[in-house]
């Protein structure tokens, strides 16, 4: 494990990982890219300021949630609800103005439920913010003309249509990284990628911003680790063991800063590129390479099943609330060759 502790105009971040971590001398000179694995703000990109005056429910020491987990054993906190006070949230995180980027790839005939996802979006999801819609299509044409509210906007970005449904997911990884070293590193501080198959139902808010965020696999929350899909053929990159594992991640959402996003994004697209090389392909794709990551890279902030729901479980007593959930749909009539 190594810590690093940079102090850069004024301020002193950390870097944590469990692999060893190198940073370029001084002097040396580095591409845009590498800039962006330079110095991340390792506790908070912005200093937490609450407006004076501002009254809000005092916190009680027993918590409001003891029914489920708050806090993972490296102390990152579990967003559920009832753990935190929106007003408060609001009033501490609408002022910094933030942009936040969110990627939404509608390949093939995923692009039927981008209307549902914007239109459900401008109504729960981090409303009062500056969001800009990165949509991935090979069909822009049908991108919906949709009024969006001040300060947002649609970004479209056609791709190729691939063969199999396979080859899509695994490419995500390689478009999130360009996209961030052509633009989005300029534009925002924050940036979530999210599924398009899905609608936002109720708050989706700045509660979930963070450096590195992750988010419990709705089908799998309540299972033991013995239990989750990892990849388990020790020559793919993403292999993890029988014994380790903290929780089994969604590929369907995952964010934080732009420059976590980039380091992420790019550690997977490469290790799908040596598994690719290799003849392997992992059980989930990329979604099998993020919990690889997630493992060794810890989250900062995990979000509840609430985040990222499917109504096919319905709505057991610990989920308080449904904020986005996937659209139930036919796998064979929308994947490629499924």
């Amino acid at each position: 494990m190594s810590l690093l502790f940079q102090r850069t105009f004024g301020y002193y971040f950390f870097k944590m990982s469990c692999f060893t971590s190198h940073t370029a001398p001084q002097g040396t000179n580095t591409s845009p890219q590498d800039s962006l694995e330079m110095v991340i703000p390792g506790k908070r990109i912005h200093d937490v300021i609450s407006p004076q005056g501002f009254l809000y429910k005092q916190p009680s020491i027993s918590g409001e949630r003891t029914d489920v987990l708050t806090v993972t054993p490296w102390l990152a906190p579990v967003v559920w609800e009832g753990t935190f006070d929106p007003m408060l949230i609001d009033a501490i995180y609408k002022p910094m103005n933030l942009t936040v980027a969110a990627t939404v790839f509608a390949v093939g005939k995923y692009i039927m439920f981008l209307q549902g996802f914007l239109e459900s979006a401008e109504r729960h999801f981090l409303v009062g913010f500056r969001v800009h819609y990165h949509i991935f299509t090979d069909e822009p044409e049908k991108v919906p003309p949709l009024t969006l509210a001040a300060g947002r906007q649609i970004i479209v970005h056609k791709v190729h249509k691939l063969n199999r449904w396979q080859d899509i997911s695994a490419s995500r990884m390689q478009l999130i990284q360009k996209v961030i070293e052509d633009r989005v590193h300029r534009e925002a501080i924050y940036m979530f990628c999210l599924d398009v198959d899905a609608k936002f139902y109720s708050r989706w808010g700045a509660e979930a911003l963070e450096l590195l965020v992750a988010q419990m696999h709705s089908w799998f929350y309540r299972e033991q680790r013995h239990g989750f899909t990892y990849e388990r053929n020790p020559a793919s990159k993403a292999y993890i063991p029988n014994g380790e594992g903290d929780f089994y991640y969604a590929g369907a959402l995952f964010g934080g800063s732009v420059g976590e996003v980039y380091k992420l994004a790019k550690m997977c697209h490469s290790h799908l590129e040596i598994d690719r090389a290799n003849g392997i392909e992992a059980l989930w794709q990329e979604e099998s390479h993020l919990n690889w990551y997630l493992l060794h890279n810890k989250p900062s902030k995990v979000l509840s099943p609430e985040y990222m729901w499917d109504n096919k479980k319905g709505q057991p007593g610990e989920i308080k609330v449904i904020r986005f959930s996937q659209v139930p749909k036919n796998y064979k009539e929308v994947r490629e060759n499924a």
